[in-house]
């Protein structure tokens, strides 16, 4: 196995909506110009949107980390608080904790994480409750 490509890491500012998207936009770019299968780069770039969208709604901010090897490509997502108490609930289609300012602004449907887990090969969540929560997905290339 080579050694990972590691892409620098992308932060993620809490609550800001005019930058939400930048961070998976440019992970999309980064892969295109890799020469990879434009359909692994779709559902990479879905849910990386989907994990960037929920560190702007959810979290204190995070970061995301983007590691590319032959075999495969792997995006992770690390915040600050607040946690989720219960992850099987989150993880439920339209569950939701986003506040109405939120979805005022065509956000916080609960999809984020089941379309996240739906893209991924591999996907693993934990949280702790008032420390936050990482998020690990792994894309097969090939």
């Amino acid at each position: 196995m080579s050694a990972p490509l590691l892409l620098d890491p992308y932060n993620v500012e809490k609550g800001n909506f005019a930058t939400a998207g930048e961070a998976s936009a440019a992970i999309k770019n980064t892969l295109k110009q890799l020469g990879i299968d434009p359909s692994i780069v779709r559902r990479i770039a879905i849910a990386a949107y989907e994990v960037e969208l929920n560190l702007v709604i959810h979290s204190e901010g995070g970061v995301l980390s983007l590691s590319v090897t032959p075999e495969q490509i792997e995006l992770s997502a690390k915040d600050r608080g607040p946690g989720i108490p219960d992850i099987d609930l989150a993880m439920s289609e339209g569950y939701s904790t986003a506040p109405d300012s939120v979805r005022d602004l065509g956000f916080g449907a609960g999809m984020g994480l089941p379309n996240m887990r739906r893209n991924a090969d591999g996907f693993s969540i934990q949280s702790q409750v008032g420390v936050g929560t990482e998020i690990v997905m792994h894309f097969t290339i090939g």
